[in-house]
């Protein structure tokens, strides 16, 4: 993927996780994230799916070389980022997949982050043990 060929861009979001994702047409199916393997990237199998899930319903899971640079947050997080850039990125190839992608959930980013702990409590709602004595 050294030469200079055409891509579709695109960025998907997280919680801390941020991924820029490229298309490049003409493809084999090959994913890199981060210049590894897809499968040597991520360890556990659903995060797998989870990234490849735009892709197999639309159909284009053999149409497309995807090159992924992502950082920050955790496995999930990042899984999760990678998703969204690479429905996103299809919807500036062909906007006939909005159709597919809109009804999973695919083209909404998921706002939820990790809530801010409060004074006097241990986590954001976890309160001390109470004792009576």
């Amino acid at each position: 993927m050294a030469e200079a060929q055409q891509y579709f861009e695109a960025v998907g979001r997280r919680k801390e996780a941020t991924a820029r994702v490229r298309l490049y047409p003409q493809g084999s199916g090959k994913i890199l994230i981060n210049d590894k393997p897809m499968e040597q990237y991520f360890g556990r199998e659903i995060d797998y799916f989870t990234c490849t899930l735009p892709l197999r319903l639309t159909g284009a899971d053999n149409r497309y070389n995807v090159s992924v640079h992502v950082k920050g947050g955790g496995i999930s997080g990042q899984a999760q980022a990678i998703r969204l850039g690479i429905a996103r990125a299809l919807l500036k190839v062909d906007p006939e997949y909005r159709s597919v992608l809109k009804p999973h959930g695919l083209l909404t980013c998921d706002a939820r982050v990790k809530e801010r702990k409060k004074p006097g409590l241990k986590r954001a709602r976890k309160a001390p043990t109470y004792t009576k004595r």
